[in-house]
């Protein structure tokens, strides 16, 4: 048993890595790197979601409030559905968290075996991320746009903002459709503690 370098599994010199195809080089990244990023990706791009619909909400929101202030309280529904869309990024992001594991040790005839299957897991951690994140995102824009319009159709004629509340759901569902997907995508990644 012995501890593995991840970054240069097999001790190459510089003139080799010189030598290497971008594959080997993109192979060779830290699985860990690809995890953690995966993980940043989908906090990150969330948030980046939540904020753009609150911001293009709140600006529709306060303006109509000048023609109508009666919408200012029931119209926050709006921004708490772009907040739900960070939420979904830092519940991903945990559950994400919590399938990385430090390698501690692996026989020396199996480490080509114990990287690979570390890989596998930085790989579909990486790629949860990017698509919970873009999930978030586009849902966080919809959100954002369509509580915007609420706001200035419930100045206009309040009869429609429940009429538009539910495309508003419609929209939030996005993101947690994209949720359960990056559930699904992540059930495979595993780092084994022990790798025999």
């Amino acid at each position: 048993m012995s501890i593995m370098n991840w970054g240069n599994p097999y001790d190459w010199t510089a003139v080799e890595w010189q030598s290497a195809t971008w594959g080997e080089r993109f192979m060779y990244i830290d699985p860990y790197f690809w995890s953690y990023f995966g993980v940043a990706l989908a906090l990150a791009t969330s948030i980046i979601g939540a904020s753009w619909g609150i911001f293009v909400t709140g600006v529709s929101l306060l303006g109509s409030t000048v023609k109508a202030p009666r919408i200012r309280s029931k119209n926050l529904i709006s921004v708490i559905f772009c907040e739900a869309v960070a939420i979904y990024g830092v519940i991903m992001a945990i559950i994400m968290i919590g399938k990385v594991q430090t390698i501690e040790s692996y026989p020396q005839d199996q480490m080509a075996q114990c990287y690979t299957t570390a890989l596998f897991g930085g790989y579909s951690l990486f790629w949860t991320g990017v698509s919970v994140g873009l999930s978030n995102l586009i849902c966080g824009i919809a959100v954002g746009v369509t509580g915007s319009g609420c706001a200035i159709a419930d100045a206009q004629t309040p009869e429609t903002f429940v009429k538009i509340l539910v495309v508003e759901i419609f929209g939030s569902a996005l993101g947690l459709f994209g949720v359960i997907v990056g559930i699904i995508q992540c059930s495979g990644a595993s780092f084994l503690k022990d790798c025999l």
